[in-house]
């Protein structure tokens, strides 16, 4: 009995902490879930109708929400049509330095909006080794839509290379190779059945990507001031005629980075859905 007792004694203490481990986890998750949930909530409360009539009525406010609709648009097919075919290489092994090639894709991401911003008008500023060229030729790469694009992609293209490496690293080579036995060409495979099925992975990648251009303002902030996108107009605002002035176009942005998130959880879906 008293070795009986001895062991029960053991056994009790460890039942308790793996009882009381999930309710900590809860505190604490719930924690932070509540302070990334308030500060969205309590937007929607305090931003009043007719400010919002009066702000998107404003002529500067209709050419942000232009400017960032028609650069982001832009980036995005740009950043798609380069980014697509680098992640289908980089899920593919068998090279040399692939690795150091997909580590190099999480850099722009790594770095500070304001550092990546330099680092273009280093080189596509007006004295830069591209930019000059461009100024030649009457072409301004600064404080234009082609300024605002160069930092949209910049900052957002590593979400669809590394969604397009993902999506591709799941498609089953077997089938790609039932494909070449066929008779069918590389492209023709890779056409017709490698991008088809990582399809829904790479749109993932793509609506993220989205609306990161349509947030970007560090690196937009310093290539280009003018014309405003949302985000500048916003600090514009912000600095010149106080929070209240800005919270309009806070609840903006966040209605579209709900509805990429959205959409992203619906390609997850399709993803699961197909695999």
């Amino acid at each position: 009995m008293s070795r009986e007792s001895a062991r029960r004694g053991r056994i009790c203490p460890v039942r308790e902490r793996r009882e009381l481990a999930p309710i900590v986890f809860r505190v604490l998750g719930g924690l932070l879930l509540a302070y990334l949930i308030v500060p969205l909530i309590y937007l929607i409360f305090r931003v009043g109708w007719h400010q919002m009539a009066s702000s998107y009525a404003n002529p500067r406010t209709v050419r942000a929400v232009e400017v960032s609709l028609l650069t982001s648009f832009i980036s995005v097919c740009v950043m798609t049509f380069f980014g697509v075919p680098l992640g289908y290489l980089l899920a593919r092994p068998g090279f040399k330095g692939r690795q150091l090639l997909i580590s190099l894709v999480f850099v722009p991401m790594a770095l500070p909006p304001l550092v990546g911003g330099v680092l273009l008008l280093l080189v596509y500023g007006p004295y830069g080794m591209v930019g000059a060229l461009f100024e030649k030729h009457g072409f301004q790469l600064v404080n234009s839509l082609a300024g605002i694009v160069l930092a949209q992609v910049f900052v957002a293209a590593p979400y669809i290379v590394i969604a397009s490496i993902s999506a591709f690293g799941r498609v089953d080579e077997r089938l790609e190779k039932a494909a070449a036995t066929l008779g069918d060409t590389q492209w023709r495979t890779f056409r017709r059945v490698s991008l088809p099925l990582a399809w829904p992975g790479i749109m993932a990648g793509v609506m993220l990507a989205w609306v990161r251009t349509l947030g970007e303002f560090g690196a937009t902030l310093i290539m280009a001031y003018h014309p405003n996108t949302v985000p500048v107009f916003l600090w514009v605002q912000l600095t010149s005629e106080g929070l209240m002035a800005a919270l309009p176009l806070a609840l903006f942005l966040v209605v579209l980075g709900l509805v990429a998130v959205c959409a992203v959880y619906f390609f997850g879906q399709f993803t699961s859905t197909d695999s």
